[in-house]
C-alpha cells in the first residue's frame, strides 16, 4: 500500500526489504529458506533435519547456522525460539555483529525499544560497515521521531555501494529529510532511489509532490505518472495522500478528468480522511 513518509516495514528488515518453532515441517523449512533469502545476511541455509551441527563446522559457520534458524523463528513470529538460537550463537561468539542485529530486532518486536537500541548500537560498534544493522537502527529511531538520528544513519547506508538494499536506503533517507524540512535533500534522495530501482512507487509519489511544491508541474506530472504505472502493475491501492496529490497535480495542469477521477475515489473510499477534508476545502475555495 502506498504510504506517506512513515517508515513502514521496517525501513525494511532488510527491508527490515527489512532490511526475518522451526519444527522441521515442510512449512517451517520453507520459512527458513525464505528467511535466508530475505535477510541476505548469510551464505547458506541449514539443510539437515537430523541431529545438531556438524562437529567439523567452523565456529563462524555454526554462528551463521544459528542465526539462520533464529531468523526462521523470527519470521514465524516465535520470539522465544528466535531468542534461543540467538543465545546459542552468542555462546559461540559473543562479539558477532549480525547476532546483535537480530537480537535487536527481536527486542524491538517484543516492545523493548531501549534494549533494541542498545543491541543495534552494539552491532554497529562491532562492525561499522554493517549497513543492515544501521538500516534497521534507522527504522527504530525514525519510529521514535528521532529523524536526525535516522537521517545520519541512512546517509552512511546509502553511500555503501555494496549494500543490496541501497535503493530503499535512499528512499528512507528522503523520508527522513522530508520530516526534517530538508526538501532539496529529500528530492535528491528520492531521485537516487529511482535511479537504482525505478519501481519504488513511494519515491515516485514523494518526488512528484516535492516538484509540485516548488512549481515544477511538468516534472511532478511525470513522476506521478511513474507512480501510477507502478501501482497499476502491482495492483496496489491508492492512499488518500496519493489521491490528493493526483488531484492537486491535475488541478495545476487543468487535467479535469484526472481531478474528477481521483476526487471520486477519494470521496468514495476515504470520506473521513484529512485528505478528503483538504480536497473539500480546496473545492469550496475555488
Amino acid at each position: 500500500m502506498v504510504s506517506g513518509p512513515d517508515l513502514k516495514d521496517g525501513i525494511n528488515i532488510m527491508k527490515f526489504n527489512t532490511v526475518q518453532g522451526v519444527d522441521l515441517s515442510i512449512n517451517a523449512f520453507k520459512s527458513l529458506t525464505a528467511a535466508c533469502i530475505l535477510a541476505g545476511l548469510l551464505t547458506a541455509c541449514v539443510t539437515t533435519t537430523t541431529g545438531g551441527f556438524n562437529v567439523d563446522t567452523s565456529d563462524e559457520q555454526a554462528v551463521q547456522d544459528y542465526i539462520q534458524l533464529a531468523l526462521a523463528y523470527y519470521e514465524a513470529d516465535d520470539m522465544l525460539g528466535a531468542r534461543r538460537h540467538v543465545n546459542n550463537a552468542l555462546a559461540i561468539n559473543p562479539d558477532h555483529a549480525d547476532t546483535y542485529n537480530l537480537l535487536a530486532l527481536i527486542s524491538q518486536r517484543e516492545g523493548d525499544l531501549d534494549i533494541a537500541e542498545q543491541n543495534f548500537l552494539r552491532a554497529i560498534r562491532l562492525d561499522r560497515t554493517n549497513s543492515r544493522a544501521r538500516n534497521n537502527y534507522a527504522a527504530l529511531v525514525f519510529g521514535l521521531q528521532r529523524f536526525e538520528d535516522a537521517f545520519e544513519q541512512l546517509q552512511v547506508v546509502a553511500n555503501d555501494i555494496e549494500y543490496d538494499g541501497r535503493a530503499i536506503a535512499f528512499e528512507n533517507l528522503g523520508r527522513s529529510a522530508e520530516r526534517l524540512g530538508r526538501e532539496s535533500e529529500a528530492e535528491n534522495a528520492f531521485t537516487r532511489a529511482l535511479q537504482l530501482n525505478s519501481n519504488l512507487y513511494v519515491s515516485a509519489l514523494e518526488l512528484s509532490m516535492l516538484k509540485l511544491k516548488r512549481g515544477d508541474e511538468i516534472g511532478a506530472r511525470q513522476n506521478y505518472q511513474q507512480y501510477l504505472t507502478i501501482v497499476e502493475f502491482y495492483k496496489l491501492p491508492h492512499t488518500p495522500r496519493a489521491l490528493l496529490a493526483g488531484i492537486q497535480i491535475g488541478t495545476r495542469l487543468n487535467e479535469q478528468k484526472m481531478v474528477d477521477d481521483f476526487a471520486l475515489i477519494l470521496g468514495t473510499l476515504y470520506q473521513e480522511s484529512p485528505e478528503y477534508q483538504t480536497y473539500r476545502s480546496l473545492s469550496d475555495a475555488s
